[in-house]
């Protein structure tokens, strides 16, 4: 009996990386284009983007100029009116030149399957391009897919090895819960929390 639970979790893991690794990519010039990026959200220090939020915003806002995608969806915590994940993207993509009509924000993105299925309820995403570190995007992609996203994800630090969400702890719990909840039918914490202060909800519906 001491076996089956780890066995449990190897299994889980294993099944979502083998599940998103044919939509992942490492080669921005080989990625498909979608009509959307979604860049979930991760942590801001003094309302400024971490190290790890700029990659992924960077990522995104090459696709954006690329022309891969038409528009972004950011979403994250709001803690409070001085912890805003969402807010903060948004100014970034602002400053570096993209347009606000073409940044949606996602105020509730407390976790990455309420990112992706709120993405779909919500936001009506039905494709869309993923800007994650490859220790999280195995992850990202099978919860958007399994949200009925046609979901391709970018690792936005290709020099990392794909393999190693395998063996950090928390990606491996992670990878466990998301399975676990997917099969569940866990409900999002927030359906239709208030408008957000920035963006344009309606850049996301003229793409659907």
């Amino acid at each position: 009996m001491a076996l089956v639970f780890p066995a449990l979790v190897v299994g889980a893991n294993l099944w979502v990386f083998f599940s998103a690794q044919p939509h992942m990519y490492v080669d921005e010039g080989k990625l498909p284009a979608r009509p959307i990026a979604i860049v979930p959200g991760t942590m801001i220090q003094g309302g400024i983007a971490s190290a790890g939020l700029r990659q992924r915003l960077v990522a995104a806002l090459s696709l954006y100029k690329a022309g891969k995608v038409r528009a972004i969806l950011v979403s994250g915590k709001r803690r409070d009116a001085d912890y805003d994940e969402a807010a903060v993207m948004f100014r970034w993509l602002v400053d570096n030149g993209v347009p606000p009509a073409d940044i949606a924000v996602d105020p509730a993105g407390y976790r990455t399957l309420d990112t992706m299925q709120r993405a779909v309820r919500v936001f009506g995403v039905k494709e869309a391009i993923i800007c994650s570190q490859g220790v999280n995007l195995a992850r990202a992609v099978f919860l958007a897919r399994r949200a009925g996203i046609d979901a391709v994800g970018l690792v936005v630090d290709p020099r990392r090895p794909l393999l190693h969400a395998m063996v950090v702890p928390h990606e491996t719990k992670g990878s466990a819960l998301a399975v676990l909840e997917t099969l569940l039918g866990r409900k999002l914490r927030v359906m239709d929390p208030p408008q957000p202060s920035k963006g344009d909800l309606r850049t996301i519906a003229a793409l659907r």
